[in-house]
Order: structure tokens, then C-alpha cells, then sequence
């Protein structure tokens, strides 16, 4: 199971900006837009399913 805590720090230009942690990876990153988080989500599913680590 993969768990992430996302917390959005502000609201501009009609998108999120943040920061995403990945609890199972150990790992936190920030984000700029909505797709850049959706991104980064689906970077860190991916690379777990080949068993490699995010940076």
C-alpha cells in the first residue's frame, strides 16, 4: 500500500502549489501545479513497481 501527504501551501493561477511526502518511499518533494503532483505520484508508483527509489 502507498500512502502520500500532500499539503497545499497556496492556491495561484488556478492550481495547487505544495509539497508531497511519501511516506513508504521516505522521501518529500515540492510541487508547482496540479499535473506536477499528479506527476510526481505517478513517478513514485511507477519506479516502486520496478523496484527503484525516487530521487
Amino acid at each position: 500500500m502507498n500512502t502520500f501527504i500532500v499539503r497545499i501551501i497556496s492556491e495561484e493561477n488556478s492550481t495547487w502549489q505544495g509539497q508531497i511526502e511519501w511516506v513508504d518511499g521516505k522521501q518529500t518533494q515540492n510541487f508547482r501545479s496540479m499535473l506536477e503532483l499528479i506527476r510526481l505520484m505517478d513517478t513514485a508508483l511507477s519506479q516502486e513497481s520496478e523496484g527503484e527509489n525516487i530521487t
